[in-house]
């Protein structure tokens, strides 16, 4: 695999698309639905610190370390990419493998529970399997946040392990990080586990 590429995916429900610095105020605005920040075992970024949190975001995919995308919920009716709703990347590159992760995942709170989460994951594993070609894609994330651990189980992953005091937070304290991963030879049957969850989805009412 060469290097990773800024790339626009569509689904169902979402629309990924290349990080920018002019999301900078529709991401405050989707980080602030909700106060994200002030989950302690997530890591969001206060509006303050948004523009801090692109540059190096951006900053990593120069270096080729990481690709962030902004999160644009698409219009129920006409398919097409509507307001933005939050953050997602591939990180931990490794090109050797090649392998990768999918996550510093967050979603404003009004968008929660409304498939745009599932179709996000849908888009970064097809892209990464079928596209790219991985090997293995990872998912990482905190040993308290149970709704995380619970949704990465729901897409098909297998949880590794945990890794004990593997992370030092901004407030001082240490996280174990829970492992998951999905393999290639897994991936078909993820697949279709998504494709299928997703299309059981309703689309939300419109006012």
């Amino acid at each position: 695999m060469t290097a990773i590429a800024p790339i626009t995916l569509s689904g169902k429900y979402v629309t990924l698309e290349p990080l920018r610095m002019d999301h900078h105020d529709a991401l405050v605005n989707a980080a602030s639905d909700g106060e994200l920040w002030n989950l302690w075992y997530t890591t969001v970024p206060r509006p303050e610190a948004m523009e801090a949190e692109i540059q190096c975001r951006l900053a990593a995919q120069d270096a080729g370390t990481e690709l962030s995308f902004t999160t644009r919920k698409n219009d129920p009716l006409t398919g097409e990419p509507g307001e933005i709703i939050g953050l997602t990347s591939y990180y931990a590159i490794d090109l050797a493998v090649p392998r990768l992760a999918i996550g510093s995942t967050w979603n404003a709170a009004s968008a929660q529970g409304s498939g745009t989460n599932p179709d996000s994951k849908r888009l970064l594993l097809g892209h990464a399997f079928d596209v790219l070609g991985c090997e293995a894609v990872e998912f990482h994330t905190h040993w308290m946040n149970t709704q995380s651990r619970e949704a990465i189980a729901r897409l098909g992953a297998k949880q590794d392990g945990v890794l004990r005091a593997h992370r030092r937070l901004a407030d001082g304290s240490l996280r174990d990080t829970v492992v998951f991963s999905i393999l290639a030879a897994e991936w078909p049957q993820v697949r279709n586990g998504l494709d299928f969850r997703l299309a059981k989805q309703r689309l939300p009412r419109q006012p």
